[in-house]
């Protein structure tokens, strides 16, 4: 954190800082964040090459969400490891995928986007 925040500081509020060197002691983690959506759909799209962004942190993050979901009766297994790259997993109403490449956005990112959103809302018309 210390170098994210010291190199990108208007990514952050001020007050992130603070845990630069002390991230065991910031009271909140990713996981948390994404179990605050339950029980509304979650995407999480990576990149392989973006390792600020990491990855295979993302997906953990996902998966470690999973028990909130299920508090709202939507059970989902997600794999405990994350899937190759370019290939999706969406165990409904998470989804997630890391391609090649870079931090950007391309035309596989909104065709994974897509196809999750079709999902969804396919199934949640069943509803």
């Amino acid at each position: 954190m210390e170098v994210i925040t010291r190199n990108f500081p208007h990514w952050f509020v001020p007050g992130y800082a603070a845990f630069a060197n002390n991230e065991e002691n910031l009271p909140v983690d990713q996981h948390m964040l994404l179990a605050l959506m339950a029980p509304r759909a979650v995407y999480v799209a990576s990149a392989a090459d973006d390792s600020w962004a990491d990855p295979k942190g993302q997906y953990l993050a996902l998966v470690a969400a999973q028990p909130v979901f299920s508090l709202f009766g939507l059970k989902t297994s997600l794999p405990a490891n994350m899937p190759p790259n370019n290939e999706q997993v969406i165990q409904l109403p998470l989804g997630f995928h890391n391609r090649d490449g870079i931090h950007n956005m391309n035309l596989f990112d909104w065709e994974q986007f897509m196809k999750f959103a079709n999902e969804y809302f396919k199934n949640y018309n069943k509803k």
